[in-house]
């Protein structure tokens, strides 16, 4: 455990206004940035690296080697205790003990708490803790955060979230981001469409594959297949739909995921939950490949109907969305991703969120977001 000096990183994009000094706690499973597995690490890293580039002095406690441009990180375990995630509570404790010793010694504006167990110390400071939802609101999640009240200021990933708990000490909204120019844009799709994802009845590749075969069109499937859930899910749903036109290639890595995303006539998302927010639409969004869902969970905020994409009911309005996706213009989805979902973009609307707090002003702080009604 201890305390790393990185070298200063450059002062683009600074904010008009002074900077800030912010404690940001990342989860302890994982490096930052993640190098596989890691959705929370990935959005924590990019978004540190974005407020440094912004003017900011960010202190970063996580596990691992230091890998972000924060100016300063605390190293809580020398190498990440992944093998403990799901089994073992300690290494969160362990995380919380020594953010809450490490921030004491800090002149800091605003702590950015992205750990479970961290957010338990925020009564004990002067400074406004911001608790970043990344996961459920409902069950267990929503009552753990309902009973530490006003002691932290949650950020809803979409406003569909913010719906779900309307009782939790919203302080503003602030969609997750993704390295725009880091996805390939391409413009003339093929013919088949992709869905990627967790293989679960949540996730739903079984109607993908239902609503593809109606369309006529081929599915390429990839996604995680590792746990006994997913497997058994798989197993009884999925494979016995495999076929020719059917094509599982496994887990796909960042240079598969891409390609796979700009060549796609489109993302299929028949999402069954309310997903807080689906990343995989906006990264599809980013290489131009319009995207059809389900209005379930974030949906309605991220595509924008017979703009971006279509969003429907049932699986022959989603057949009939499929081969539409031609109507869609590939630019208009990548200008799309890069106005509202681009690092800069979610950086921009952290900030805003900070300031809000440090000033004192006590309203919800939000990014413009359009939302579209489904099909019939």
């Amino acid at each position: 455990m201890s305390l790393t000096m990185t070298p200063d990183a450059p002062a683009a994009a600074r904010p008009q206004e002074d900077p800030l000094k912010i404690g940001m706690i990342a989860p302890p499973w994982f490096e930052l940035p993640p190098k596989g597995y890691g959705g929370t690490e990935a959005v924590v890293a990019a978004l540190v690296d974005q407020l440094v580039a912004r003017g900011h002095e960010v202190t970063l406690i996580a596990s691992g080697a230091p890998g972000t441009k924060a100016q300063h990180y605390v190293r809580v375990h020398d190498e990440p205790p992944s093998e403990l995630l799901g089994s073992s509570v300690m290494p969160e404790l362990v995380l919380a003990a020594e953010a809450g010793r490490a921030l004491r010694e800090l002149d800091l504006d605003v702590v950015h708490d992205n750990s479970a167990a961290g957010p338990l110390l925020a009564a004990g400071r002067h400074e406004p803790t911001v608790v970043t939802m990344h996961g459920p609101v409902s069950g267990d999640n929503g009552d753990y955060y309902r009973r530490l009240g006003t002691s932290i200021e949650l950020v809803a990933i979409s406003r569909a979230q913010m719906r779900q708990a309307p009782g939790l000490n919203w302080a503003g909204c602030v969609p997750n981001g993704i390295d725009v120019k880091s996805f390939p844009f391409r413009a003339h799709k093929e013919d088949w469409v992709l869905w990627i994802g967790r293989f679960c009845a949540d996730k739903a590749p079984h109607l993908a594959i239902e609503a593809a075969r109606r369309a006529g069109r081929p599915i390429v499937l990839a996604g995680k297949l590792s746990e006994p859930p997913e497997k058994e899910y798989f197993d009884q749903y999925v494979r016995p739909m495999l076929g020719p036109d059917v094509h599982y290639v496994g887990v796909a890595d960042a240079a598969l995921k891409r390609e796979l995303y700009s060549k796609a006539a489109c993302l299929v998302f028949p999402i069954q939950w309310e997903e807080p927010f689906g990343m995989v639409m906006a990264e599809a969004l980013a290489c131009g490949t319009p995207v059809v869902a389900t209005p379930r969970g974030s949906v309605p905020e991220i595509v924008r109907d017979g703009t971006t994409g279509f969003i429907a009911r049932g699986i022959d309005a989603f057949a009939q969305a499929i081969n539409r996706v031609e109507e869609i213009d590939p630019a208009a989805c990548r200008r799309d991703a890069e106005q509202r979902f681009d690092l800069p973009v979610m950086a921009a609307g952290y900030e805003r969120v900070y300031r809000m707090l440090v000033a004192g002003r006590r309203t919800i702080a939000t990014l413009p977001v359009t939302t579209t009604s489904a099909a019939a």
